[in-house]
């Protein structure tokens, strides 16, 4: 998305090329797109695997036959898994830009079987339908608006995502919808930081292509 053009053949620039790293000692190092891909997949999976028991053994408060909570805005609790959540989403954006729709789609149906299988019994329907449905719905939204506004797709994708998985998650694992507010604040500010941190990566990625281009 980046084009320039001074005394040198033209390049364009996009986060699925090698990751430029600038060190202390002006030395060039390069990480593959391919390589953080199959990072953030390890990440992607680390959540599933935390995320189910989180919800029902870490929090502030925890419920009997209800999941344990954290503060998400004053006066707001949501389900402690509500963080993971969240991060999953911001992943699975970075996954498909990374390594593409095919390992996208393999990546959120492998993540609702191992939640079906690693879920607590008393939540496992309402775990893996939430996961697979709102992990789609993140990738439907995501999709058609990434090439032109990356950081909007993470925030609005985000946000889709998380009212789908906070509805159908609350409503089947534990039939009741009083914590959707809290979830789904939950899960937004993990996409407004992932939306924020990407831009702040690729402002950070031209500044050193542009530098590197001036030597």
């Amino acid at each position: 998305w980046l084009d320039c053009c001074s005394g040198v053949d033209s390049f364009h620039f996009s986060w699925r090329r090698p990751v430029v790293l600038w060190s202390q000692k002006d030395t060039m190092k390069f990480l593959s797109s391919k390589q953080l891909g199959f990072l953030c997949l390890g990440l992607f999976t680390l959540t599933i695997l935390l995320g189910n028991w989180v919800v029902s053994n870490v929090g502030l408060v925890c419920q009997p036959n209800g999941p344990c909570l954290i503060l998400v805005w004053p006066g707001i609790m949501a389900p402690s898994g509500v963080l993971l959540a969240g991060f999953a989403l911001v992943l699975r954006d970075a996954l498909q830009n990374l390594l593409g729709k095919r390992w996208t789609i393999v990546a959120i149906v492998a993540g609702a079987i191992l939640s079906a299988f690693l879920a607590p019994s008393e939540i496992v329907l309402g775990s893996t339908l939430a996961f697979f449905f709102s992990e789609l719905a993140d990738f439907l939204v995501y999709t058609p608006l990434r090439e032109k506004h990356l950081t909007l797709a993470i925030i609005l994708s985000g946000l889709v995502g998380s009212v789908l998985d906070s509805l159908i998650f609350l409503s089947l694992a534990f039939g009741s919808l009083d914590f959707v507010v809290g979830q789904v604040i939950g899960k937004f500010w993990m996409s407004l930081l992932g939306g924020i941190v990407i831009y702040m990566w690729r402002a950070r990625q031209d500044r050193l292509l542009l530098m590197r281009v001036a030597r």
